[in-house]
């Protein structure tokens, strides 16, 4: 089993940054993916960002929505998703998710929630104009 905890979601304005964080416990030898999804209101759960966190790779991934504006990294048993130049359309609920599957091939793969079996219990962030 693999825990998730994630924390620091706040409000912000429109332009500017917050950084989101997210606790790793468990069994994480078998985990091969690791990263953020998020859920906007009245929309799907999308994926954000994903790190590869098994040997030899740091291969990280981007959805286009926020490719030059968030950075995600995962430093011993903590994942962070710093979210700079924040757009009214960033507000959403944001989660953090694992999967064993070692293979996925593809940023539409990577990014596909439905290949992630673990996840937290998400937090807000909210960005007004």
């Amino acid at each position: 089993q693999v825990h998730l905890i994630e924390s620091g979601g706040d409000s912000a304005q429109a332009g500017g940054s917050l950084t989101i964080s997210c606790a790793v416990s468990g069994y994480t030898t078998g985990v091969f993916w690791m990263g953020w999804f998020r859920q906007r209101p009245g929309k799907e759960r999308e994926g954000v960002a994903i790190i590869y966190t098994g040997l030899g790779s740091t291969d990280t991934v981007y959805s286009d929505a926020v490719k030059g504006r968030f950075t995600a990294s995962r430093a011993m048993n903590t994942l962070k998703l710093q979210m700079n130049n924040l757009k009214p359309e960033d507000t959403a609920m944001y989660y953090c998710a694992a999967t064993t599957i070692p293979a996925l091939y593809g940023d539409t793969a990577r990014l596909d929630p439905r290949n992630y079996e673990y996840w937290g219990q998400g937090t807000q962030v909210t960005v007004s104009s």
